[in-house]
């Protein structure tokens, strides 16, 4: 099988750990494979990009495991041709070897050009939809303690809701506050 990819790298990525397996095809077509663990901490993921860096790896391949690529694919994604690749594809391409560590099976693929990555935004989209995110679950919280108020005012005797469409609008607000002052 034609190889495609000269200088790659394959990252079984998990909680903890990052298992790499670095693909170089030297002069005469000879292929050497080196396999290295590293920690998933920055400073250890660091030392994994100038590791690839040095050897002159240009393609990194990935499965997208839970949320553990994350950090590894944003620091990898500036320095390197980064593909993420959803596990299910690995694991339906046929003539896996079950005594090959899986990133040495994610170099193999990839060195042949047999992965098909996964849509990754760019990086100010995936800003945006953080942040979006994190509104929503804002403005949830806000709800639930507008309900939480609601309930202990309605338990108190307080029938605020009865005088204020919203008791959170500025006239419930100032009535709350006054029942605070013991004004009411």
């Amino acid at each position: 099988m034609e190889q495609l990819i000269e200088r790659c790298a394959g990252l079984d990525v998990h909680k903890d750990t990052v298992a790499v397996c670095v693909r170089l095809t030297g002069e005469g077509g000879k292929t050497v494979q080196e396999i290295q663990t590293f920690g998933a901490t920055t400073p250890d993921l660091l030392a994994l990009r100038d590791w690839l860096e040095t050897l002159g790896v240009t393609d990194v391949a990935m499965e997208s495991t839970g949320v553990y690529w994350k950090p590894v694919y944003y620091l990898l994604e500036e320095a390197f041709t980064v593909l993420l690749v959803n596990a299910a594809h690995i694991k339906n391409v046929p003539g896996r070897k079950t005594d090959v560590a899986d990133c040495a099976w994610i170099a193999q693929l990839l060195a042949h050009g047999l992965l098909r990555g996964s849509f990754v935004p760019e990086k100010p989209i995936r800003d945006l939809r953080d942040l979006t995110r994190h509104r929503k679950i804002l403005i949830q919280e806000r709800a639930r303690e507008a309900n939480r108020l609601h309930k202990i005012l309605q338990d108190s005797g307080i029938k605020l809701s009865s005088v204020a469409t919203d008791i959170l609008g500025v006239s419930g607000r100032a009535m709350i506050e006054a029942l605070v002052e013991g004004k009411a």
